[in-house]
């Protein structure tokens, strides 16, 4: 029988696989663990799981348990915290090998889930990019009208004063019209090229910090996170509504963080890409209440008063023309929008 290793198939497999040595350090982990601890293979290897993951009770217990017994342990549907509030369902097996190492798989219960989750988002998101357009052209088409007869009085009103009665109704119809095609998105295919991810996390960070006074935006990157395929001001657009919502969300004291991360073999409206950039924008504030969690992505939804209800279903539109797609997970104390781009090249 071939050797255990975390080589080749494993990192094929949507189920965390760690190889512990006798001293439960990490020998070796495959790309599925990296994601769920959000950790790479290199800040991993050599450290016990409860460095990383000091909170993921479960596991060192039955950790503890395999060692002192011999024997090969498994939970099933058990909910372990793994860390920063993120809670996780998983069937844990841990399997003491014949060299005194161990081996643990965590599949996580809640991946179907997630995928059921993420169709409903996209079904959601062309829904209403349809009905969006569909109304966006016929309001711009009587604007149009109402903008040039007001061109027109105010050419034949002798009147200085009436002048300001026009002036509002050109100064409403363009605002109106702005509004419209803020809602249309950027027309024709986007001119993606191979841009470098943390060149505009940087700039977002910049921009939300001079915005907000100089509140710091905290930043967790992954170095080894390659080139991705994108339009450049569409990803600083989308990136920069969901910071802004964040800070404003947390509060000038509030922390507010973005972080990234790759996984692989990952589906993205029913394709399946090797590999995937992840961007999550994280903040403490109060958190979406969970009545709204499911409409949050249609326009006009805000929880703000002051809030237009633009910014999310504008960033949800930019990142599907990526190829990517918006997620959400909010709690009081802790809300993160995690952005998936594909991580692909362009040939030629």
């Amino acid at each position: 029988m071939a050797n255990v290793t975390t080589e080749g198939l494993s990192d094929h497999l949507h189920t965390a696989v760690l190889l512990l040595d006798a001293d439960d350090r990490v020998v070796k982990l495959n790309h599925a663990a990296e994601t769920l601890f959000l950790v790479s293979a290199r800040q991993a290897t050599n450290q016990r799981p409860k460095e990383f993951a000091p909170e993921a009770a479960l596991l060192h217990i039955l950790i503890g348990e395999s060692r002192r017994t011999g024997r090969a342990y498994t939970e099933r549907e058990r909910r372990m915290s793994i860390g920063a509030g993120r809670d996780v369902v998983v069937d844990a097996t841990v399997t003491p090998l014949a060299d005194g190492n161990v081996l643990l798989e965590l599949a996580e219960v809640d991946r179907h889930a997630r995928i059921t989750r993420e169709q409903q988002l996209l079904t959601q998101s062309r829904a209403i990019r349809e009905l969006i357009r569909g109304l966006a052209h016929e309001i711009k088409n009587p604007l149009g009208g109402l903008r040039g007869a007001a061109q027109l009085l105010q050419e034949e009103l002798a009147r200085d004063e009436l002048h300001e009665y026009t002036r509002v109704i050109i100064a409403e119809a363009d605002r109106l019209r702005q509004l419209v095609d803020s809602l249309l998105g950027p027309s024709g295919a986007p001119a993606r090229e191979q841009i470098n991810l943390h060149e505009v996390l940087e700039r977002v960070r910049a921009l939300v910090e001079a915005e907000s006074g100089g509140a710091p935006v905290g930043r967790d990157y992954d170095p080894s996170i390659p080139p991705v395929t994108a339009e450049r001001d569409h990803l600083v657009q989308a990136v920069l509504n969901l910071a802004r919502n964040a800070r404003q969300a947390a509060g000038p004291k509030g922390a507010v963080a973005l972080r990234t991360r790759t996984q692989r073999q990952f589906t993205i409206a029913d394709r399946l890409h090797r590999l995937v950039a992840r961007i999550d924008v994280i903040d403490d504030g109060p958190g979406i209440p969970p009545d709204r969690q499911e409409d949050i992505f249609y326009p006009m939804v805000t929880t703000r008063p002051e809030g237009s209800g633009l910014g999310l279903p504008i960033a949800q539109n930019l990142v599907g023309r990526c190829g990517g797609l918006i997620e959400c997970n909010s709690e009081p104390g802790r809300t993160v929008f995690t952005v998936w781009l594909p991580v692909e090249v362009i040939n030629g």
